[in-house]
Parts: C-alpha cells; sequence; structure tokens
C-alpha cells in the first residue's frame, strides 16, 4: 500500500503564473509566494491585475492550454503510475490545471477552486483547507498507506516533512540550503531512484 504525493507546478508542469504573465506580456503577474508569503494578499493582487487587463477564466484556460507539460512529465507519470498509486497535491486550481490534467492524461488533483461571475470574470477563490498538501500525506498515512512526497518549494516542504519520505525536485538554493534534511533531485531518473528507494 504505497502512494507518491506529487506538486505540479515545477514537477510536472511550469509555474502557471509565471508563464501566464510572461505570455501575457504583464509582469505583475511574475509575483509568487516567494515574493509575497501571504497568500490571501498575493491572491487578492493577481484577482486584482486581472480584472485591471479584463482577463477571464476563458482567456486564462486558453493560455494555459498553450503551456503543456515539462519535457519528459508525461513519460515519467505514466510510468511511475504503472507502480504506485499516485495523487498531484498541488496550490493551484481546478480551473487552472484542466488543460494541463487533460495533456497530462488526467491524474488524480486535489486542490483549489475559482468563482467566476457569469461573464467569466474572476471574483474570489476558495481553499480546499489549510494546509492541504500536509494534511492529505497525514490522512493518507492514516489509512496506512506508505506515503513518499515530492515537490521543489516551500510550500511543499511540511508535505515532504510529513511523508515517510520527502525529496526535493529542482529546487532553488534557498530551499536547499534551508531544508538540507531532504534529498535534492535534479531531473525524473533521479527523483524516480529516490522514490523507488523510500518506497522498497
Amino acid at each position: 500500500m504505497k502512494i507518491v504525493c506529487l506538486d505540479l507546478e515545477g514537477v510536472l508542469v511550469p509555474e502557471i503564473w509565471i508563464e501566464f504573465a510572461q505570455r501575457t506580456g504583464i509582469p505583475e503577474l511574475t509575483r509568487t509566494t516567494r515574493d509575497e508569503p501571504d497568500y490571501d494578499k498575493l491572491m487578492t493582487y493577481r484577482l486584482d491585475i486581472l480584472r485591471q487587463h479584463k482577463l477571464g477564466l476563458p482567456d486564462i484556460q486558453k493560455v494555459i492550454g498553450e503551456m503543456g507539460p515539462m519535457a519528459g512529465a508525461k513519460d515519467f507519470l505514466d510510468a511511475l503510475r504503472d507502480a504506485y498509486q499516485v495523487i498531484i497535491l498541488s496550490d493551484t486550481f481546478y480551473e487552472f490545471a484542466k488543460p494541463l490534467m487533460q495533456q497530462l492524461g488526467h491524474p488524480t488533483l486535489f486542490c483549489h477552486s475559482l468563482e467566476a461571475d457569469g461573464a467569466g470574470m474572476l471574483v474570489n477563490y476558495h481553499l480546499r483547507m489549510p494546509n492541504q498538501k500536509r494534511e492529505a500525506v497525514k490522512r493518507f498515512k492514516e489509512l496506512n498507506f506508505k506515503v513518499v512526497a515530492a515537490g521543489d518549494s516551500y510550500n511543499d516542504t511540511a508535505m515532504l516533512g510529513e511523508a515517510h519520505g520527502g525529496i526535493l525536485f529542482h529546487p532553488p538554493e534557498n530551499v536547499i540550503r534551508e531544508f538540507p534534511q531532504f534529498p535534492v533531485t535534479m531531473n525524473y531518473t533521479e527523483l524516480r531512484r529516490e522514490i523507488d528507494k523510500v518506497l522498497a
């Protein structure tokens, strides 16, 4: 009874907000949790920027649909799902991730949701629950699963610490320095090797 929990952005797909900002030419949207640790403040800021530029959910989904997963991500995920149960735990939103999930073969995704008005403009966001990544891993352990988790950034470290084995994937230098307890992998071959090691 083994489960692999993966972060989505930075592990299987590019950082959605950064990629979206580059594709739309709106640099203000490159702001992430690395710049603003208060998630509510960050999301309110993002929704304001989208309103100013009159960008609604259909516009965002179109751009995201053109992004595609990271090179090698689908093959890695397919092989992993052949060996283990895989759950993607992400702080993104179902409405954003949908086009990318189609390209990844519809893996199971736990994330948050967005609220749009009749014109498709985003008016609010709804978190599944606080610390949902860590809480999900905790519940899987209570169900007697052996859990390995992999992610790339600060908002993944709580689930990595909660899992039986936590692995960093292509993390920034500051995360490597601050969390030396987690093995660091830089490509899918290394990540699969570490996953297999924990779940052997």
